[in-house]
């Protein structure tokens, strides 16, 4: 005779939904950054991104609770993925020029392969805020113009670079970094070539360059200010 097990009256937990394809996760950022983009965070209901990306709520609930978890991870692997490149650059050594050169081909690459992210987080940081959750898009800017300022001080002290204000020669070079950007934004048929952004930069990094045999300015300043 087989033993009855006893009950505790206490309810069972829900057991966890099927294990979703490997994809699934892939599949509901891809949806929700398309209707995100076109449709505003407020008027995107969970119900289309789970049909856009072909998995049930569960599973969208399981990888990130609620629509606002999904745009969380969405603009933070975004934002994370700028903080590393910039992190990465600080630890770099070598000519400023190069340094400069190479620390805005890579950001404009990143935009490029993020351009609907990124048309996301303008329509939040510059439009209304949709009851979007907070991110602290400043915090990258701040953190790519205190990185290019510091660079550019000890291309100066270097003796590769002769301008006045940092701030000047910072805005000079944003400056085209963010045509780029906004060109490939608005007008990708006519998106800077690399060599067209290149030769365009180097119009700005020549103009601040010290002339050849110009003395060194061997003072180490305690900060990015003249």
């Amino acid at each position: 005779m087989s033993e009855t097990k006893k009950t505790t009256g206490r309810k069972r937990a829900a057991a966890p939904p099927p294990a979703p394809p490997e994809d699934a996760r892939a599949r509901l950022f891809r949806a929700a950054t398309e209707l995100f983009q076109n449709k505003g965070y407020a008027a995107t209901t969970v119900r289309e991104v789970v049909e856009a990306a072909g998995v049930t709520k569960p599973v969208l609930y399981y990888y990130f609770e609620n629509k606002e978890g999904l745009y969380l991870a969405l603009m933070r692997g975004v934002m994370e993925e700028f903080e590393a490149l910039i992190e990465a650059h600080s630890a770099r050594t070598g000519p400023a020029r190069r340094r400069i050169e190479s620390l805005c081909e890579e950001v404009l690459d990143l935009f490029k392969r993020h351009v609907p992210a990124v048309r996301i987080m303008y329509s939040i940081y510059y439009g209304p805020p949709q009851g979007a959750p907070f991110l602290d898009f400043d915090r990258l800017h701040l953190a790519f113009q205190n990185h290019l300022k510091r660079v550019l001080v000890e291309g100066r002290e270097a003796g590769e670079f002769r301008f006045g204000r940092t701030e000047d020669a910072m805005w000079a070079v944003i400056g085209v970094l963010n045509v780029a950007q906004e060109v490939e934004l608005c007008h990708p048929e006519t998106a800077l070539s690399l060599p067209d952004f290149r030769r365009i930069l180097g119009l700005v990094l020549s103009a601040v360059a010290a002339p050849a045999g110009a003395p060194v300015n061997r003072r180490r300043s305690k900060g990015v200010k003249p």
